[in-house]
């Protein structure tokens, strides 16, 4: 097999860094295209010089013929609403060329839900692509991925509060109902434009939250935590033969770390019945077999920020809170690895039948 030709359409903003970060090290790809619109004709070692020596390349304009022609996949490491015109435009040609979107544009499969949480219409064309893009979480959706064209790289935020959860709502062993997630992020998360909570005198020993009640990650996570449910429950919709769908509609709060990347969410579920730890250990170990980015932490222990900085891991731990009834599920990442860019590679590998690993450990 001869290399993956790849193209990152904004190499410059910290998902397409760290896009590159990764890169340099995976065995099977060629890098072809840096694209990024605040600095054309600089060399990619200007802007960040830690590749320096590592990557002679310089930053180029958008150019879609030449993205579709010299490449096997391009990453759209874009803010959102920007990806909703170019992921289109890649894809119109009908070439051998595939695309994993880094923006939340083609996660949401309903437009108007989109359109309620992120202010923008979709057009014509990035509608369409709506039935075709599959969500990029490999540990549910690896299948499926294999033979996308189209990925939605998932949040950050829904990443670990999705895998955290989807066992004990795949196993009906919690409520649907008053779920609560409670979510940490290092700073990074809102992306290398200049913000002044973000300055370091600004968050610098402080802690707070933001986003309350409308942080535009809730329908995403809302949307695949209500697909899985109904999907292993054997929900079929309203209709005399098959379940209503339920919908699952959940209490997210993120919190600002003063720390360059991670995150923590501790989510809280309602027991249908009472569990034994090793039986909850054990189930989780069976749902994630199979997914090497996926560490399982026993009671007591829980997992840290630290555990999984520059990593794909997400790794999960629990506490059984008797008492109240409760299950408390940590569920940590690295926002910029697992959370988007390492997350981005485990897919193109999946995409391309390569170990799934590849270039990420």
């Amino acid at each position: 097999m001869g290399k993956i030709r790849v193209s990152i359409v904004g190499a410059t903003g910290y998902s397409g860094k760290e896009l590159i970060r990764i890169l340099l090290k995976h065995p099977q790809i060629e890098l072809m295209h840096l694209v990024s619109a605040s600095y054309v004709g600089q060399n990619i070692c200007e802007v960040y010089p830690e590749f320096t020596n590592q990557l002679d390349k310089e930053l180029v304009a958008l150019d879609r013929e030449k993205i579709v022609q010299d490449s096997d996949i391009a990453f759209t490491a874009l803010p959102h609403n920007v990806s909703l015109n170019i992921v289109p435009e890649l894809l119109a040609a009908k070439s051998q060329l595939k695309v994993i979107d880094l923006s939340a544009d083609f996660r949401l499969k309903d437009a108007q839900n989109y359109a309620k949480w992120y202010k923008k219409e979709h057009s014509e064309d990035s509608r369409a692509l709506l039935k075709e893009a599959v969500y990029g979480l490999p540990e549910l959706y690896k299948e499926d991925i294999k033979r996308a064209v189209l990925i939605a790289n998932p949040g950050c935020y829904p990443t670990s509060a999705i895998l955290g959860i989807a066992p004990l709502l795949a196993e009906n062993l919690v409520e649907t109902k008053n779920i609560i997630i409670d979510a940490k992020s290092g700073t990074s998360g809102a992306g290398r434009k200049l913000s002044l909570g973000l300055h370091f005198s600004e968050c610098n020993e402080s802690f707070k939250a933001y986003k309350t009640t409308m942080h535009n990650h809730i329908p995403e996570m809302e949307q695949e935590l209500s697909l899985l449910y109904n999907s292993c429950q054997g929900n079929n919709g309203k209709n005399k033969n098959g379940k209503e769908n339920k919908e699952i509609i959940i209490s997210f709060t993120p919190h600002l770390l003063p720390l360059s990347r991670g995150i923590l969410s501790t989510c809280y579920l309602n027991l249908i019945k009472d569990c034994d730890e090793q039986d909850i250990v054990a189930l989780y170990e069976k749902f994630y077999h199979g997914a090497p980015f996926v560490r399982i932490f026993e009671p007591p222990n829980l997992p840290e920020v630290r555990f999984v900085q520059l990593t794909n891991y997400c790794d999960i731990g629990f506490a059984l809170d008797r008492r109240m009834g409760i299950i408390k599920v940590i569920s940590v990442i690295d926002n910029l690895t697992k959370g988007a860019s390492g997350q981005a590679i485990q897919n193109m590998n999946i995409m391309f039948d390569l170990p799934e690993d590849m270039g990420l450990v």
